[in-house]
């Protein structure tokens, strides 16, 4: 299948009409409706090994993504995508095979053991990978895809071990929706710390891992890119906000509950992760050629 596919009409909203939330002032409400609109949703596939092909694009194209953007830190960082033919297995990145070289016959494919069952010519598995993703895949049916990286503005907040403040428009994405894992116990290679780290994610798209990175999770590949380099956005954002705003001798201005509820309703859900997403998948095809694809 190529990156074109036919779409389904969808709500803007993640939830359509139950995306409003009972609690919200009743001006929000009937903004919201009226500016309720449609919008493409994922391609849908009748043949499973078709889909896994196109999938498998997809997550290439999520590490020349994470590449272009500087995620890269030596051999570090995994992202990992669901098989929708074997949903008790997953693809992931060859262990050592940089993020802009990857394409989607290098992917790997894992099973719950640890074993690598199918995939490209290097068939080496980050042990970290498999034990925070395994975990997560394990704990979380809805998650298809889930992203882990030591970028430099996510690491550096996960030094602070505290939660964003809803300070932006974007921040509002994770109002509510993300955690901290308050403990650090050096590389990840004990099946106990990726269910630790699972545990503490819980049904949350994000969590700032204290000392380490960020992850996210989605129900699509897009998504959980989309959430991975806005957390990353929003930690460089807070970085500098709390930095300019100690050097007045202040603090940054929070934005209110029921606008950061009303705001997450509206950008906050997988469908919008997955539409937001878009515009970077297709300037890396464009930018790429599709090389990605081979």
């Amino acid at each position: 299948m190529t990156e074109t596919a036919t779409y389904m009409d969808g709500q803007a909203s993640s939830g359509g009409e139950d995306a409003i939330e009972s609690g919200l002032s009743e001006s929000k409400t009937k903004a919201a409706s009226k500016h309720n609109m449609s919008k493409p949703t994922q391609p849908e596939f009748e043949d499973k090994y078709e889909e896994r092909e196109y999938l498998k694009g997809r997550l290439a194209a999520a590490f020349r993504i994470f590449g272009k953007y500087g995620y890269d830190q030596g051999v570090a960082g995994h992202i990992t995508l669901r098989d929708p033919v074997d949903p008790t297995t997953f693809w992931v990145n060859p262990f050592g095979v940089a993020f802009s070289m990857i394409t989607s016959s290098d992917l790997i494919q894992v099973n719950h053991r640890g074993q690598i069952i199918d995939g490209g010519p290097v068939r080496l598995l980050n042990t970290a990978a498999f034990m925070i993703h395994s975990a997560i895949h394990a704990a979380r049916p809805d998650v298809n895809c889930a992203a882990h990286s030591h970028s430099i503005y996510g690491r550096t907040f996960c030094t602070l071990g505290r939660p964003l403040d809803i300070i932006t428009q974007d921040s509002c994405i994770f109002y509510n929706d993300h955690v901290v894992y308050e403990t650090f116990n050096g590389i990840v290679l004990a099946e106990e710390e990726g269910k630790n780290i699972a545990a503490a994610l819980g049904d949350k798209k994000a969590a700032l891992l204290q000392n380490h990175g960020i992850l996210t999770v989605g129900e699509s590949v897009e998504a959980a890119v989309f959430w991975f380099v806005s957390l990353e956005r929003c930690c460089h954002t807070q970085l500098m906000a709390d930095a300019a705003a100690g050097g007045r001798g202040g603090a940054t201005i929070k934005i209110q509950d029921e606008d950061a509820q009303y705001t997450y309703k509206s950008i906050g859900g997988p469908r919008d992760g997955w539409f937001s997403a878009k515009p970077m998948f297709d300037m890396i095809h464009k930018e790429t050629n599709g090389d990605y694809l081979g």
